[in-house]
């Protein structure tokens, strides 16, 4: 009886931890979307391929405004952590709804990853990550002692 009450709570934790996972990758790509609409639609006019083009230059001196601007756009979208962060909460979601814990280890090194993202770009909602690094070590924590 408890262990199926400490699996449930478990569940729930990492729902949680998925759902804030989820809502910062895309709140993420839909904020750079919403800021950066012209330089992404300019990837479809000149073709996906030359959304970020590998143009050599000597030490930088042929590099424009527009293709640096272009290369913080590609950066700081698919380029970033908000394609990534919502894979992980999907996969994370879906091993919750199967029963199935997921290793702290994975929890501290998203809360690591957080955190140090945090102190480097302040203000940031990196820190909001933190939360769900700890709800997975949480969870993972409680399976263990189910077990």
């Amino acid at each position: 009886m408890r262990g199926d009450v400490t699996m449930r709570s478990g569940k729930r934790l990492l729902r949680w931890a998925s759902g804030i996972m989820l809502v910062l990758g895309a709140g993420h790509l839909s904020l750079l979307g919403f800021l950066a609409w012209g330089d992404i639609s300019g990837w479809v006019g000149r073709g996906m391929w030359a959304a970020v083009p590998l143009a050599l230059t000597d030490g930088g001196a042929g590099q424009t405004v527009e293709s640096l601007q272009n290369e913080v756009t590609f950066w700081a979208g698919p380029g970033s952590f908000g394609v990534p962060l919502i894979l992980l909460g999907c996969l994370t979601w879906h091993l919750a709804g199967r029963g199935v814990a997921v290793p702290a280890g994975i929890g501290w090194g998203l809360a690591t990853w957080c955190a140090l993202g945090g102190v480097l770009l302040v203000p940031s909602p990196f820190f909001a990550g933190i939360i769900s690094g700890a709800l997975i070590i949480v969870a993972a924590r409680r399976n263990e002692s189910t077990t």
